[in-house]
């Protein structure tokens, strides 16, 4: 697999940090460790300004091009927060925190990064400057929306921004990518049914609320089936179903949650509002009340057109045009970078992690085979894109 050959003596150095992490994994904006740790390895390298504390726990880190400060600013983030999931790995450096594991790579995120930050601030050679962005909760938190709030962009005077997520089933060392929509939005919602409760022997005395929201389901299904333009993109799942607590007993209320992803707004727009008078409705027809809680989260994650230029270039020269696939398909998990993107121009992209178990599996790891090709795309995607000056 190509890599850039100056970082291999910092390869196994990037594995220790990433097995470290590993083993103590943090959740959202706890990540106290780990920030500790990056910032104090970012000062060590030499960096220009290490910064911590932005959008509560996050750390930046200042490392100016050959001809110092000024020129245009590149910002590449990492995330640092990992979920909450029983380990089922058995790896030697496992999850020492009980229900808490980095399932799905900010670990290698992290560590790649740090090993590219120690690499730009000991050569340099590259115009311009680049922040390195490590950004607590990903993982629901919102985390780089808090950034973005507590003036990350501006007070760096950042032009643009990258971020990469290791992605399962693609090959080791190979890159995926596009213009556009590349991650959905992620949308939440709650409905909550209220009936009248009884003795289950007496139904035609009671309001099933149960009833009501089996049938909302099954409505609310029909939503992308028969509302939404085949050619467009949507999904529509619930996650829970929660009423009553025995068999004999038809409860009062019935709580219904789910997620919806989609990737424009008209789209997002019509299931919204399609979900809205389902649920509605639905409720009526059964002499029930309903009510629709409906939180948009994680905006599109879209990519800008020139800034793809510059990655599919970066990520060529790492592994050749031959391992780059420019029209991946986007996917309908989200990705809170979108709050990023909305601010600045910039690509979100996928380093092919292999045939592992995938992302959120409680049997997941981090391939430590990608990390070569990790570093070597962010350095050499800082030299194309400040020599760019977008």
């Amino acid at each position: 697999m190509p890599f850039n050959k100056d970082i291999a003596p910092m390869l196994e150095e990037i594995v220790a940090w990433r097995h470290d992490f590993h083993r103590h994994p943090e959740l959202q904006y706890e990540v106290h460790r780990t920030a500790g740790i990056v910032a104090d390895k970012l000062a060590e390298f030499g960096c220009d300004a290490v910064v911590s504390g932005i959008g509560r726990t996050g750390v930046v880190g200042l490392i100016h091009g050959s001809a110092g400060a000024g020129g245009p600013v590149i910002g590449l983030r990492a995330d640092m927060d990992a979920l909450p999931i029983m380990e089922e790995t058995g790896c030697s450096y496992a999850s020492q925190t009980a229900g808490l594991m980095h399932a799905c790579g900010h670990d290698g995120h992290t560590a790649m990064l740090l090993g590219a930050a120690k690499y730009l601030a000991a050569t340099r050679r590259f115009a311009g400057s680049v922040a390195v962005i490590f950004q607590p909760a990903e993982e629901g938190g919102g985390g780089a929306n808090e950034m973005v709030k507590d003036g990350l962009l501006d007070r760096f005077a950042i032009t643009q921004v990258y971020s990469m997520h290791n992605m399962p089933g693609l090959a080791v060392g190979t890159f995926g990518m596009r213009t556009g929509p590349i991650m959905a939005a992620a949308d939440r919602f709650r409905i909550e049914i209220d009936g009248r409760g009884g003795h289950a022997a007496r139904p035609h005395d009671c309001i099933d609320p149960i009833l009501v929201g089996a049938q909302i389901v099954s409505a609310a299904h029909s939503i992308i089936a028969r509302n939404v333009d085949p050619l467009n993109s949507a999904v529509l799942s619930f996650g829970a179903f929660n009423a009553g607590f025995t068999d004999n007993v038809i409860p009062n209320v019935a709580l219904l949650k789910g997620t919806v992803r989609t990737l424009n707004g008209a789209v997002q727009d019509l299931m919204e509002r399609r979900l809205g008078e389902v649920v509605d409705l639905t409720a009526r027809t059964f002499g029930a009340t309903a009510r629709l809680h409906y939180l948009r989260d994680y905006p599109v994650t879209v990519n800008a057109d020139a800034n793809v230029d510059i990655a599919f270039a970066a990520a060529t020269a790492v592994a050749g045009a031959e391992n780059v696939d420019r029209g991946v398909a986007p996917m309908m998990g989200s990705e809170d970078f979108a709050f990023m993107l909305q601010k600045r121009p910039g690509a979100y992209i996928f380093l092919g992690q292999g045939k592992t178990a995938g992302l959120h599996h409680p049997k997941y790891d981090f391939n430590d085979d990608v990390i070569p090709a990790g570093v070597s795309y962010w350095i050499e995607l800082v030299s194309l894109a400040n020599a760019g000056g977008i």
